[in-house]
Parts: structure tokens; sequence; C-alpha cells
């Protein structure tokens, strides 16, 4: 069978919005380290590990190792039964997430644990407003969707929720982009102390530190410390979802949240992705008080099944072990500025943002502001040609490039795929 007979059944079973990247859509049939393979034989250095799902290395053998032992045990018995893999890493993710009292609900996604984070928020607080972030992305589920702050993702108006938005996700677009930084933040808190002023007394604000389907944008360090301050005195919950950010990705801190974290830790923090390192694991970390304020039976059918937590056990493992936040600083801090400097001679360059291994640039039409999204099209295309993927998003018009290998990302890779985006860069002018 053909990749094409396999477009094809695709078209013919699977929705129209099920979004595939390229003009003519790959088939990934293996992978190793940073490296993946399709169905033709081309090789490609893998610069979005399946949505920064992978987050070590492609067929980690610690993972397939714990993966293949506990399929041969047990796979799955639901959270109805005690599950030690389950309650092994539950410990472990108290302990890293800085917050006291620490209790954990896994799910399979981040989705669902943002879900999750809603309910028990509102439940908590007994209020169905939320405070969310303008350009802000936080799932496809009913409720996610409502709280989504970017036109792109948010297929329908309607929601269980009342949503207001904030500004601040976007440093360098919008009424406050010239501003310096600590004006920036001080103009941001002024506006939220305003929109408090005329409502009733929201349940939580949900904030990515860094807006990953946003295209990696990010406010000032210090904002949502200084927001904390203007919610604690109302008692209005702060929700970090780090389903992109967590487990080292930004190299300069464990969690993207510690970037704000003068007035201490978010009261509920939610994370996905790369913890299972391409498993299935989501979940949600609240102070006991919280997590536990529900009144009514719950349970996950297969969130927290023994599998992925075998997994994910393996995954945090390897990653604490080997140092691969640290890695993240040092190879993503000579990738970024390798990035920028190319930037600097690519008119249709506007910025090149991010740390650690989660880099974002933006395209715009020379001269402008305006958006370049076939721009965007055409540089995925290019790298891709020349061995190289790569993700998009943003809030305008899709049209920043996103980079996020791999944690354990070496500098030789590193110069690899940045002399391969270089020239995918200057083949636009």
């Amino acid at each position: 069978m053909t990749a094409d007979d396999l477009l094809g059944r695709h078209r013919r079973v699977l929705p129209d919005w099920l979004a595939l990247y390229y003009e003519e859509p790959l088939e990934i049939t293996h992978g190793e380290g940073r490296h993946v393979w399709d169905s033709h034989g081309n090789k490609y250095l893998d610069f979005f590990g399946g949505i920064l799902t992978t987050m070590t290395a492609h067929a980690l053998p610690e993972v397939t190792k714990a993966v293949s032992e506990q399929a041969g045990r047990i796979i799955h018995s639901s959270t109805l039964y005690l599950n030690r893999p389950m309650v092994e890493l539950a410990e472990r993710v108290a302990h890293v997430s800085g917050i006291p009292d620490a209790r954990v609900f896994f799910t399979t996604s981040g989705t669902e644990a943002n879900d999750t984070a809603l309910l028990l928020a509102t439940a908590h607080r007994r209020s169905n407003t939320i405070l969310a972030m303008r350009n802000s992305y936080h799932g496809r589920s009913f409720s996610a969707v409502g709280i989504t702050g970017n036109r792109g993702w948010s297929p329908t108006s309607l929601s269980p929720l009342q949503t207001l938005y904030v500004h601040g996700g976007v440093r360098t677009r919008g009424p406050y982009a010239s501003l310096s930084d600590a004006d920036f933040i001080a103009a941001c808190v002024e506006d939220l102390k305003d929109l408090l002023g005329h409502t009733r007394a929201p349940a939580a604000l949900i904030a990515e530190p860094i807006q990953g389907v946003g295209g990696f944008t990010s406010p000032p360090d210090g904002l949502y410390a200084a927001f904390r301050e203007v919610l604690a005195e109302r008692g209005i919950l702060w929700i970090a979802d780090e389903v992109q950010t967590g487990w080292g990705r930004t190299g300069e801190h464990f969690w993207g949240w510690q970037a704000h974290g003068k007035n201490g830790p978010p009261d509920i923090v939610t994370f996905a992705k790369g913890i299972g390192n391409g498993m299935s694991i989501g979940g949600v970390i609240a102070r006991a008080e919280i997590m536990n304020c529900l009144d009514a039976n719950s349970i996950s059918t297969f969130g927290g099944t023994q599998i992925t937590m075998a997994a994910g056990l393996a995954n945090l493992t390897y990653l604490l072990e080997h140092d691969l936040q640290g890695n993240a600083r040092r190879v993503g801090g000579l990738l970024i500025e390798r990035l920028r400097a190319v930037a600097a001679q690519v008119p249709y360059v506007r910025e090149v943002r991010g740390r650690g291994l989660m880099i974002g640039i933006e395209l715009a039409e020379p001269g402008t502001d305006r958006a370049a999204p076939d721009a965007a099209a055409a540089v995925l295309e290019a790298a891709r040609a020349e061995g190289l993927l790569i993700g998009k998003g943003g809030g305008h018009d899709t049209s920043a490039l996103r980079v996020a290998p791999p944690l354990s990302l070496s500098v030789a890779e590193a110069e690899e795929g940045a002399a391969i985006l270089e020239r995918a860069l200057r083949s636009l002018q």
C-alpha cells in the first residue's frame, strides 16, 4: 500500500477537520533518539517530537523496557484497585511539584487534565466564571474549547463556562507591546483589576507560562506572580497549564510557573505530553483541600493505567538522572542564538522567542506586522525536504514556526537542524 492509498483511506474515514502537515502527508513508521523514518525510508531530524510528547528520545531503551515488562504482567485495572506504579509516580510528581500537601490525579491527556482542573476550581469556588489569557489553548473538550483564546482552535462559542480574557500572554503584540517589561506588567495588572471590578468573583485564572499552540509566546517573567497578588486577595485560584512547558523543557526551570514564582506556586498545575515520552499520560496536581473538594464519586478508567505509569516512572527517572533540564538550557541557548543570528538577515522573520528547547520563529510580511501563514507553510515544506520536522502555530493566522526537539538533543544535532532551518528561511527571499 502506498502513502497515497493511506491518505485516501484517511480522508474517507476520518474527520475533515483532522489536520495533516505537508502537501504530501508523511507516515512516520519508527524512530530512534532524535530521528524518525517515514514509510519511504527517508530519515528526519525531529524538532517537534509528536507535538512535544517525545520528551526524552524516540525508542528510549529505559522506557521501552519498562513498558514491555509491565505489559507482561498487567496492562490495566482502573482506579478501582490499588495500583503500585500509579502511587509511585504520584509520589514523585507531588515531590517535584512545589505544591504543599499535593494530591495528584492522572488522566489520559492534557485536555482531560485541564477539564479536571476546571471542574475542581469551579466546584471549590462555586463559580463558573474563568479568567483565561488571549491567544491561549487548553485542549479540545467542550469546556477547554470554551476557555481557549485562539480563534483558529475554537470551533464553537457555546460553553458551560463564562470566560473573561486577560491581557498579557503575548509580549510583542497588543496595546501594551511598546511598554517596558515593568510597565507592561503594571498595565496588565491594572487591566486585571479593572476587569474584576465588573464581574462576580471568578473561580480561577488558567494560563500557560509559555503559550504552546499560540506560537511559543510568553509575558515577561513575574507577570503571573503579580497577577497572583490580585487573585489571592479575592480567593481566586491560579491554574498553571504546564502541558507543554513542564518537566524542564524551558531549561531555566523545571516548571514554567517558576519564572513567576515570587508569590508561591500555583493552586493547581496540569501536565501531560512529555511525562510519558509518547505514552498517553496527563494529570492534575493540587493542594489537598482543592483536590478533595468534590462531593460525588469519580474514577478514571484509563488515567493512571499500569503500563502508562511504568513509562512515566522510567521517563521521569531518566530525565532527572541525566539532567535533561540542564541540557535543554545549554543546547537550547545555543540553538536560539544561532536562529536569532539567521533571523537578523531574513526580512520575513518578525521575532525569534522562547527559552530552552521551546523556540518560536514568528513570520510576517517584510516591513509589516501582518502575519505570513503562506511563508510559514513554505518553510515547513522546505525543512521537511532537507530532512527536518518542525511545527507551526500562532494566534495570527498560524504564522509561527515551533521548534521543540527531545530534551536529549546534542549540540551537533542542534547545529544540523539550525543549518537546515537557515536554508529554509533564506529560501523565502
